[in-house]
């Protein structure tokens, strides 16, 4: 599938609009579906569907006029996909999707293909079990992200409120763990078998929301590769066609050597694969574009030794003087020849929402980091 051939996208967030963007360099023509007027990729796409996700005729008008559809972000209607597959080509594919969405089904799944996972429970009627007697994390089964939809608890005695607060909803529990490291892997992969990955990342959360991704992660050369392999194995076993963020944990093993658990799955480019948009040959965005129309693969090198990139979230626009809203000092960061600021075009900032990103290259991660930081704590 080639320019100008039409590319849907399901959302309209930050995500899409960098694949929208990525696809019209490329050629492609594309259309948005989305019910927010403003949303960013919709600014920016050939054709902006604006209407639910599950509204009739704007899903038709979505089949009728691309040749194929793909998703930013993990949550669409299910009926939504299962129409368009109908109709046109759909990648990731709805199974894949459907997986994704729901952390009961995905914790299924990658039990049952032998996966490594963290000890959990089900709360969702006869599954209900009661294996996990201490701090863990009460977490809906579905719509839940960046910390949403979430309940830490110190132990199995107060799972029942904390399942009340999310609204008794199907849930999992999931073991705290003492983390060495989290991680997450991107694997493109086409319908064909094709793959390719970038170098691992290392991220740091804060409050459940992304805050820092150094490249390359600061692990040996024998655990990346297990990270990748591990990444891959999960893209193949799911027959996924796009570009699949494999999150990881990684945690001491019996022996006290590292090992590594799958935290979860995002069928679409990650938060954490940003600082390919600067630092790699080619963009987690442009090879969405490139798996989901099965053209051949980029090459996926980094460009610099090291590079950082760190979210600039909705909170920077107020500050902690109370004197209401202000626009940070951008200069600071236009100014610095290694930073790349993003900013996603969202009108209104708001506390933890994702307002853009900035990237920094370094000779090394540490210095990356620094820089990084730095930098953004000047704003």
């Amino acid at each position: 599938m080639t320019p100008p051939a039409t590319i849907g996208v399901l959302g309209g967030g930050q995500l899409g609009r960098y694949a929208v963007l990525a696809a019209t360099v490329m050629g492609y023509r594309t259309v948005v579906l989305d019910p927010d007027q403003s949303a960013p990729a919709g600014v920016v796409a050939g054709e902006h569907l604006v209407a639910a996700y599950d509204d009739p005729d704007a899903v038709a008008a979505l089949a009728s006029s691309c040749d194929v559809v793909t998703t930013e972000f993990e949550n669409p209607p299910a009926t939504t996909l299962e129409i368009l597959a109908g109709r046109v080509r759909v990648a990731p594919g709805a199974a894949a999707v459907a997986v994704a969405q729901d952390r009961i089904a995905e914790k299924d799944f990658l039990v049952g293909h032998d996966f490594p996972v963290g000890p959990y429970d089900v709360l969702a009627g006869d599954r209900a079990s009661e294996r996990v007697t201490g701090p863990a994390v009460v977490k809906t089964a579905r719509l839940g992200y960046d910390g949403k939809g979430q309940r830490r608890i110190a132990s199995r005695s107060e799972r029942a409120a904390a399942h009340a607060e999310l609204g008794a909803v199907d849930c999992v529990v999931e073991a705290l763990l003492d983390l060495r490291l989290e991680l997450s892997v991107l694997v493109a992969r086409t319908s064909d078998g094709r793959l390719a990955t970038w170098p691992v990342a290392e991220n740091v959360h804060v409050d459940g929301v992304l805050d820092l991704t150094v490249v390359p992660a600061r692990i040996g050369d024998a655990l990346a590769a297990d990270a990748v392999a591990l990444a891959a194995g999960v893209a193949e076993v799911l027959d996924y066609v796009g570009v699949l963020a494999v999150e990881l944990f990684v945690v001491a093993g019996a022996d006290g050597a590292d090992r590594l658990l799958v935290n979860e799955l995002a069928p679409r480019p990650h938060n954490s694969g940003h600082w390919t948009l600067d630092a790699s040959r080619t963009s987690q965005f442009e090879q969405q574009v490139r798996a989901v129309t099965d053209a051949p693969l980029g090459p996926t090198e980094m460009t610099a030794p090291a590079s950082a990139m760190v979210n600039l979230l909705g909170d920077r626009w107020f500050g902690s003087s109370g004197d209401g809203r202000r626009e940070p000092r951008w200069s600071l960061v236009l100014g610095e020849p290694a930073a790349k600021l993003h900013l996603y075009g969202k009108a209104e900032p708001r506390p933890g929402r994702k307002m853009g990103h900035l990237t920094v290259i370094a000779d090394d991660q540490a210095a990356a980091i620094e820089l990084a930081l730095g930098v953004r704590s000047a704003l």
